[in-house]
């Protein structure tokens, strides 16, 4: 897999509740029905995780149902962040296993509902080579629900299936490269049919260094659309002069740079940038991101609060 990231975040209108709820789960043990909520998977991957990759419960009572603790709900979400963003569930499994860092629930307190009837149709469409309708369905639920809500319930859960299909069996790139390029176009689509934009200069959106994964950037900006916040989209790979040369000609009130992997999230690309007046917020995105080498800067978690904190740059009310 090559272009996904999984993005679940809270609401600008629930931030003390969910910021309770975060605490609770310190505590808290939770079923596998409970966790695929919070995480937006189905509940057999989640025992397929823990199957193959020895990534479940990890406490266990006689004559009881196995449940989630804290850390094991950690590592589930930053497995699953891996894997839309690119990484093999193989791999993806081996870093959440042995990550040593502090996770955050803030990006899993939101629940997504994964509608499986939805997902199994676009899967089985993919394996008859129905573009068509991936395209169709897929247009169909943004226009319903938005794209966020749409990366969350369909598209993080189909790539997470496709992913999973193609570890098991060594098959299916085709069905992978389909489907991402399915989703590109849609989203390139959600973006172009934006309404009249709240902002004079656009937010710069890019994939750096030599980081190849774009299709964040596609989802960002088709949110970003929605809202009316205008974007200019320098994509995968894009230099640091790049970067440089643009900003002070658009002076845009934000930045978002994104890094799949940690040897693309350098500091430099944002501390090093020319000084303009006045300074852009910059948001980083993407798991290569150490947070305790970002200061200055702002580290989002997911589409979702990105937008919010793109939102804000620019001086308007979050789309919630």
């Amino acid at each position: 897999m090559s272009e996904f990231q999984l993005v679940s975040f809270d609401t600008i209108d629930h931030y003390e509740r969910m910021a309770q709820k975060a605490a609770a789960l310190q505590d808290e043990l939770l079923t596998v029905s409970a966790v695929a909520r919070r995480l937006g998977v189905a509940p057999a991957t989640l025992r397929t995780w823990d199957r193959r990759y020895g990534l479940g419960p990890s406490t266990h009572e006689a004559g009881d149902h196995r449940r989630y603790c804290a850390s094991d709900l950690a590592k589930l979400m930053l497995m699953r962040r891996l894997i839309s963003a690119g990484v093999s569930p193989c791999d993806a499994a081996e870093q959440a296993k042995n990550h040593k860092g502090e996770i955050k629930f803030s990006s899993i307190i939101r629940e997504f509902e994964v509608r499986e009837d939805v997902v199994a149709g676009i899967d089985k469409a993919l394996l008859a080579f129905d573009v068509a309708f991936v395209e169709e369905t897929l247009r169909h639920e943004m226009n319903q629900h938005g794209v966020e809500v749409t990366w969350h319930e369909i598209i993080v859960p189909t790539l997470i299936a496709i992913g999973e299909a193609w570890q098991s069996s060594g098959k299916g790139i085709e069905i992978e490269h389909a489907f991402t390029e399915v989703l590109k176009k849609v989203l390139r689509e959600r973006a172009q049919a934006a309404k009249a934009p709240v902002n004079t200069n656009p937010v710069i959106l890019a994939s750096i260094g030599e980081e190849q994964h774009s299709l964040p950037l596609h989802a960002l900006e088709a949110a970003l659309a929605e809202m009316g916040i205008r974007t200019y989209f320098l994509g995968a790979r894009t230099p640091f002069d790049a970067i440089a040369a643009t900003l002070p000609r658009i002076a845009p009130p934000a930045i978002f740079l994104w890094a799949t992997f940690s040897q693309n999230a350098r500091p430099e690309y944002f501390q090093d940038l020319p000084s303009i007046r006045p300074a852009p917020r910059i948001l980083l995105g993407g798991p290569g991101w150490a947070p305790d080498q970002c200061l200055g800067a702002t580290v989002v978690l997911g589409i979702g609060n990105a937008c919010d904190e793109i939102a804000s740059a620019i001086g308007v009310a979050p789309n919630r």
